[in-house]
């Protein structure tokens, strides 16, 4: 199928696979929605900082400092998508990176405490209504599965000071890292200072509040190893 042949070409991906059962009419459409997208990536990409290939954007994305975002190539930021890329090192997107809709990405939370930043590996995919927090900075690596709802954040309030108010007594910051090939399950909150090994598998709403080395399942609030993957 021609579809398959040019989606392998910009992917660079020769193993990559179309559904047949697609009718003439599901392929007009899906065709048409992506000629919107490119039109708009087209417009939009003179404001990034870099961006490679073709940016696939869809309607109602807001991009804040665009000037601080580098993207590789194919990258697919779907309906709703909002992105501030202020920060030190600013948000960084490997190729073939799709971000779901209703999906926000903060690499600042405050104009008075510039954040450190985002980076996403290549291949990686974001499901819809996910949050990126990443003032103390968020490092995915390659083909990492982020399912909906996903929350990570890299910052914590603090709060030991009885005479101060909560809001008052500044934050710490810690970055979170998600090494390559992990699938990071539906409603998963991830908090800062974890690093997640390569490999891993995180079980729909879990709570991770630590780290866990490579090749392993977890779960649970908060999540602990439930099986290692052999």
């Amino acid at each position: 199928m021609i579809i398959e042949k040019i989606i392998r070409r910009l992917k660079k991906d020769p193993n990559y696979k179309w559904d047949s059962q697609y009718t003439a009419r599901d392929l007009l459409v899906i065709v048409y929605e992506r000629s919107k997208q490119i039109f708009r990536g087209f417009i939009r990409r003179i404001f990034f900082k870099d961006a490679k290939g073709l940016l696939f954007i869809g309607r109602n994305v807001k991009i804040k400092h665009a000037y601080k975002l580098k993207a590789g190539t194919n990258l697919i930021l779907d309906d709703n998508v909002y992105i501030n890329a202020i920060a030190a090192e600013g948000i960084n997107i490997g190729d073939n990176v799709s971000i779901g809709r209703n999906s926000i990405l903060m690499a600042s939370h405050v104009i008075a405490d510039k954040g450190v930043g985002i980076s996403i590996g290549n291949g990686t995919g974001i499901n819809a209504h996910a949050f990126l927090g990443g003032q103390g900075g968020i490092y995915i690596g390659d083909n990492v599965i982020i399912g909906p709802y996903v929350k990570i954040f890299s910052e914590n309030h603090n709060f030991d000071k009885l005479d101060q108010l909560i809001k008052n007594q500044g934050v710490t910051k810690k970055s979170v890292h998600i090494n390559g090939n992990c699938w990071i399950g539906s409603g998963v909150i991830i908090l800062a200072g974890v690093t997640i090994g390569e490999g891993c598998i995180v079980a729909a709403g879990s709570v991770v509040t630590k780290s866990f080395p490579a090749n392993v399942i977890i779960g649970g609030t908060p999540a602990k190893i439930l099986k290692e993957r052999s």
